[in-house]
């Protein structure tokens, strides 16, 4: 789920949507208004699930898509050669995430241990451990 917002209210460290996918924004740079023309901005941003680089040009007074991100606590269950299965501490429901890519965190991944992850469009992503 994503809500709109204008171009001009996004801001550095912020998320917003690029092509479907979840970003997380890294610059900004506007352009002031020509004779016939608005303002621009132009967004450079990483994507949260790929990390893939992504750039976004538009009018400052026109529209864009923020991500609606859950942030939540869980504890990692069971540890399988595909992922990781996790157990929600607030509502107790099990759910499978892929294994994050960074090594060190992937390291710390061993059942019993408490970890923040979010869902962003019906997909999981493990963040930190606690």
């Amino acid at each position: 789920m994503s809500r709109p917002v204008d171009v001009g209210e996004l801001r550095v460290g912020g998320y917003m949507m690029i092509d479907g996918e979840p970003c997380r924004i890294v610059d900004i740079a506007k352009s002031k208004p020509g004779k016939h023309g608005a303002a621009k901005a132009r967004i450079v941003a990483i994507g949260v699930f790929d990390n893939q680089k992504r750039q976004f040009v538009k009018s400052v007074d026109g529209g864009a898509e923020i991500p609606i991100i859950d942030k939540r606590a869980g504890q990692v269950f069971s540890v399988n050669p595909t992922g990781v299965q996790i157990m929600d501490l607030e509502t107790f429901e099990y759910l499978d995430a892929p294994f994050p890519d960074e090594e060190d965190l992937k390291a710390k991944l061993v059942a019993g241990a408490e970890i923040e992850y979010w869902k962003v469009l019906g997909r999981v992503k493990i963040v930190r451990t606690k």
